[in-house]
């Protein structure tokens, strides 16, 4: 999974979902230059809220425990899943980015409109690449099971997609269907009979990329491909990565790996992870608060509290979820260590 440019394949969760664990690979930040660590670290530093995945938020008596997921299965989870078992048990009701009636409408919106994801009038991928760009491409796609005469028409966000995502991981959902950390949540929360919530609509995923303009869905595109030559190493980098609780780490990875392999100058990369963050995680975050404090306070007026359990992208930043509720008055605690 790609959690850069491509928005950690949409982190965000609308990719389905692999076997991280299951992958081979080599954690990359072992093995980068000690001077490019130092540059992730220290674009790292000053973010609030970088690090952790697990946060209460309290106002008065209104509770919000906060988990920070990863859409892609791996053993680890059982014991998160674990961990938070009693808040969840407790909880009047658990938020999440799309419950299980949001997805089943856009597999169904998909299922019966390709075009969502099909592009049938527009130019072709390899009309609107270079030569040498296409090949890379349509090799890179054929390893994650779509023929080069599909890619060639597909939408260029879904490509992007699609390249964040290791062919180890889409393997392995094939295999035995295993889930991340926000099906474990849902899945556990329908059985101790807490009700689910969604945060945003069904067709959200639709129009996180209907601003863009051509050039800056193919530059989306060449930012993501040279990585999808080695994305079993950058699944088994972000996956450590998040499991130690070292979110925004792994957004500045992505950045740095982008400044030195996609081509694209520094000020083009700056310009995409900006456009990145603000329609994959900035606006969405403004849109969840209200929900989010609306569940609490209904909530506390029974006595209890909600869980909300979203994309670990969300938690960080300026504009991320745990900072815009403090601007609001919000207490913000570490539960972990």
């Amino acid at each position: 999974m790609r959690f850069g440019l491509t928005a950690a394949a949409l982190f965000l969760g609308l990719a389905g979902a692999g076997v991280a664990g299951e992958c081979v690979g080599q954690n990359l930040f072992e093995t980068m230059p000690p001077q490019q660590r130092a540059r992730i670290e220290e674009a790292v530093r000053e973010v609030p809220y970088h690090e952790g995945l697990f946060w209460r938020a309290r106002r008065g008596d209104e509770i919000i425990t906060i988990v920070g997921t990863y859409h892609f299965a791996d053993p680890r989870h059982q014991a998160n899943l674990k961990r938070i078992e009693a808040p969840l048990a407790a909880a009047d009701v658990l938020l999440v980015e799309a419950g299980p009636e949001e997805e089943a409408r856009l597999t169904q919106a998909l299922t019966e409109d390709p075009t969502l994801m099909v592009d049938p009038t527009g130019p072709t991928l390899p009309e609107r690449l270079r030569p040498e760009e296409w090949q890379a491409l349509s090799d890179a796609m054929a390893l994650r099971g779509t023929p080069a005469v599909v890619a060639a028409k597909l939408r260029p966000w879904y490509v992007a997609m699609m390249l964040g995502i290791s062919p180890c991981m889409m393997q392995g959902r094939a295999n035995d269907g295993a889930a991340g950390l926000d099906h474990l949540l849902v899945a556990r929360a329908q059985d101790m009979g807490v009700p689910v919530q969604p945060l945003e609509p069904w067709d959200t995923v639709f129009s996180l990329f209907e601003d863009m303009t051509p050039a800056q869905e193919i530059d989306m595109i060449r930012a993501s491909l040279p990585t999808a030559a080695y994305a079993d190493d950058y699944a088994v980098t972000l996956t450590d990565a998040y499991f130690e609780g070292d979110v925004w780490k792994i957004w500045e990875f992505g950045r740095f790996d982008a400044y030195e392999n996609s081509g694209l100058s520094r000020a083009e990369v700056d310009d995409l992870m900006e456009l990145a963050r603000t329609q994959l995680m900035d606006r969405r975050n403004q849109r969840w608060i209200a929900p989010l404090t609306r569940a609490a306070h209904e909530a506390a007026r029974r006595g209890k509290g909600v869980m909300a359990g979203f994309g670990a992208l969300h938690l960080p930043g300026e504009m991320g979820v745990l900072r815009l509720l403090e601007k609001q008055g919000w207490t913000i605690e570490k539960l972990e260590g």
